[in-house]
């Protein structure tokens, strides 16, 4: 079977000079919200100007500032990507109070603007809804009209393409992509503007030391699911997917998964500890991941055929019936070993996974039904 190989460095996500232009082939992440106080101190570090505006009450201004920063790693990426490839932008607005003023800080609209003006062709983006248990879901004085405010309980996933369409040109590039297919029912779910399905997640790190409460209170990590599914949408087996705020590595988790290569880059180095603890042993959850999707398309088989619905397609690769012909050559493989490189100094690590053929046993989840 096949190797990926996961780096991670830590430095300014704006240092990208190692990496060649035009060699990457998808950007996943999820920046630091401009605006959102936990991120305060971060766009403040190095930028006086940015911490005089919050101070002095002044926050359209505030909010530009922590843009201004964010822009440069726009550029890279746009540097980067190779021409026809995706940058995939999780990212929600702001609410705050600033100097007695309530508003919204629109960072969504301020990066897809960024983007534009970089040459990036935006694409239909993605409304991620994030459900709330709270009982009062509104902001303000409650049944008083024109005194309350909506709560936000959504964040967006920008979707934009550097030039036009890719093109798949050898050989060996569209049997990656043949491999890389979805399938049917995930592409009709996966392809809508409105998700509603995936949690927002709290890291369950191995200790509750203060250093790891502190870690959880300044990582704004997505649920795994996001940066897989957006791996699987907009590359193909064996690319290069970078991640510009790497976080707990979750997006590193993800292309592990999905048979990719990355490149992550992290400013806090003091985050290594806990991205190790994450990947170290990470075989199992990952192979849960992935045979949950195996086992997601069993249950359409399953609940299809019952409805006495036809399948025209057969996958061999792991032997069920498929709906489209595109899927017959659709591949999903496991991860069999995990290793961090320990040659590597502390400011570049290295991660190399070695993947593998599913064992029979997972392979008789598609016993004829």
């Amino acid at each position: 079977m096949t190797t990926t190989s996961h780096q991670i460095h830590f430095t300014d996500s704006c240092d990208m000079e190692m990496v060649e232009s035009n060699s990457v082939n998808l950007v996943v992440t999820s920046p630091p919200y401009p605006m959102v106080e936990m991120w305060d101190d971060l766009f403040c570090a190095g930028d006086s100007k940015i911490k005089t505006a919050l101070a002095k009450g002044r926050g359209i201004e505030a909010f530009e500032l922590m843009h201004q920063k964010l822009d440069r790693v726009w550029a890279e990426a746009y540097r980067i990507l190779s021409p026809g490839s995706f940058a995939c932008i999780n990212i929600g607005d702001a609410t705050r109070t600033v100097d007695g003023t309530f508003q919204l800080y629109p960072n969504h609209a301020r990066i897809l603007s960024a983007m534009v003006s970089l040459g990036f062709s935006p694409m239909p983006l993605i409304i991620w809804r994030k459900q709330t248990n709270a009982p009062n879901k509104f902001m303000g004085s409650g049944m008083l009209p024109a005194g309350a405010y909506v709560t936000l309980e959504h964040e967006y996933v920008l979707i934009l393409r550097k030039g036009d369409k890719r093109q798949f040109k050898s050989e060996e590039e569209k049997e990656h992509r043949r491999k890389s297919a979805l399938f049917w029912e995930e592409r009709n779910k996966w392809f809508s503007d409105v998700w509603f399905d995936l949690k927002g997640t709290v890291q369950k790190l191995k200790t509750n030391s203060p250093e790891n409460k502190e870690i959880r209170k300044r990582s704004g990590s997505y649920p795994f699911a996001l940066p897989y599914r957006l791996i699987n949408m907009y590359s193909v087996k064996q690319d290069i997917v970078v991640d510009p705020f790497l976080g707990l590595g979750t997006t590193t988790l993800a292309a592990m998964a999905a048979e990719r290569n990355s490149l992550g880059f992290e400013i806090d180095g003091g985050l290594w500890e806990s991205i190790a603890q994450r990947i170290n042993g990470s075989e199992p959850m990952l192979n849960r991941e992935i045979l949950n999707r195996l086992e997601n398309h069993r249950e359409f088989v399953k609940t299809r055929t019952e409805q006495k619905k036809p399948f025209k397609h057969f996958n061999e690769t792991h032997g069920f019936e498929v709906i489209t012909a595109q899927e017959r050559f659709l591949h999903l493989g496991g991860v069999e070993a995990v290793t961090i490189d320990k040659e590597i100094d502390e400011k570049n690590r290295t991660v190399n996974v070695k993947h593998c053929e599913f064992p029979q046993p997972e392979r008789d989840l598609f016993s004829p039904v």
